[in-house]
């Protein structure tokens, strides 16, 4: 029998023009921490978490990034993903986030949470908790 290998789920890979001030924007929106940074990638993790014990946002400059455009439009750069992020008060949550450099998009389609676009123009979503996310088990208290 084969061994099988051994595979955690790390990161996800952000695109960005300056991964320094977006890990900067995400650790403060989160209140977590950069974890590694350089001038071609930036990390941000939960604070004192030994790296690899967690998974981290990472953020990688690409000289040439375009935003996507939220919602999408035919011919132009697609969102690709987004990140939801599930808040106790969502109302302090878009404020928060907007302090920090974000802004609410243009167009909302749900009720109980808020598109927003990071500094770079990345969509993603504040809600709050709701089905799965009222559960006992769920982290967010």
């Amino acid at each position: 029998m084969e061994k099988r290998p051994c595979i955690k789920f790390y990161s996800v890979v952000i695109d960005c023009k300056d991964p320094e001030a977006l890990a900067a924007f995400y650790a403060q929106l989160m209140d977590w921490q950069v974890v590694y940074s350089s001038e071609e990638y930036a990390g941000v993790g939960v604070p004192d978490t030994p790296q690899g014990g967690y998974p981290v946002l990472t953020f990688q400059r690409v000289p040439d990034y375009v935003p996507p455009v939220w919602p999408e439009q035919p011919g132009v750069q697609q969102t690709m993903e987004h990140l939801d992020f599930a808040v106790d008060d969502l109302e302090a949550a878009v404020a928060h986030a907007v302090r920090l450099g974000a802004r609410v998009a243009d167009e909302q389609f749900n009720e109980g949470w808020e598109v927003m676009l990071d500094p770079e123009g990345h969509p993603f979503c504040l809600l709050r908790p709701c089905g799965i996310m009222e559960s006992d088990g769920f982290a967010l208290r």
